[in-house]
């Protein structure tokens, strides 16, 4: 009779197969990612200062997005909410210069798409100084108090 335990065998792990998925894996991410750069909004974020800045004192001008989608350029409505007609009141407007400071202003309630079309056109026109304004609602923040 045999009482001696049997020698076990440390297990042994064998990580061939899994270091070869891993490099497959890389493969594939490398192989199937794109590195083409999306065009990309170029914001310049305000400065404080006292004096205005040499932009604000050429005349501007004003894209007012109201809350059911139409245009105003410079209080002026638009006969219709299409992208050609603001382009060609904002091109009959600037004439030929583009450097001049161009303000959005929307109402809260305007949809997101008009306001994105607004600044689409803009661009499209060449226009590089194109500013979003703001206006603090007094009548909810003195609600809210």
């Amino acid at each position: 009779m045999n009482l001696r335990p049997k020698d076990h065998e440390e297990p042994e792990m064998n990580l061939t197969s899994l270091i070869d998925v891993v490099l497959l894996l890389l493969i594939f991410f490398m192989v199937s990612t794109t590195f083409v750069d999306e065009s990309r909004i170029k914001l310049q974020l305000p400065q404080a200062s006292n004096e205005p800045a040499a932009d604000q004192k050429k005349d501007p001008i004003e894209v007012a997005v109201t809350a059911t989608g139409e245009y105003r350029v410079n209080g002026q409505v638009l006969i219709n909410t299409s992208p050609a007609t603001l382009s060609a009141a904002v091109s009959k407007l600037a004439g030929e210069r583009r450097d001049l400071p161009v303000t959005i202003r929307a109402d809260a309630r305007s949809t997101h798409q008009s306001v994105v079309t607004a600044m689409d056109v803009l661009g499209r026109l060449g226009f590089k100084a194109i500013s979003i304004a703001t206006v603090n609602d007094q009548s909810n923040s003195a609600a809210a108090q």
